[in-house]
């Protein structure tokens, strides 16, 4: 098959997660994202940014680097499966993206899938 050089804007992907629920639990949660194709230069960055961040982290140092809520609006720009408390799919809208992205380790765990997605990794037999 040839390699078709110009890439569709976005791609969809899983993204699972965990939350606290009652009981000292946590309830696994997924939805299906649509993340946008960033260029590599603008990945290297973001790495380069996390890096900056985890190295004043151990230092116990202040540090205005990149975090996974600024990511994760920049590379969330869709989704299927998110619903409300009726039942009903949400729309995603900047309010509904940001309300999801307030969520405790949410960001965090779509940051994690956006960055496996780009990562073509071994499956155990």
């Amino acid at each position: 098959m040839a390699f078709v050089l110009k890439q569709s804007d976005s791609y969809r992907w899983p993204v699972s997660f965990k939350l606290p629920t009652d009981g000292g639990k946590r309830e696994k949660q997924s939805f299906e994202a649509e993340f946008k194709r960033l260029p590599q230069s603008r990945i290297t960055q973001i790495q380069a940014e996390v890096q900056k961040l985890m190295k004043a982290v151990e230092a116990g140092e202040q540090c205005d680097a990149i975090s996974d809520i600024s990511v994760a609006q920049e590379v969330l720009v869709g989704w299927s499966g998110v619903i409300d408390e009726d039942g009903e799919e949400v729309p995603f809208t900047k309010t509904s993206r940001d309300a999801l992205l307030d969520l405790p380790t949410v960001a965090a765990s779509i940051i994690q899938c956006y960055f496996e997605s780009l990562v073509d990794s071994k499956t155990k037999n």
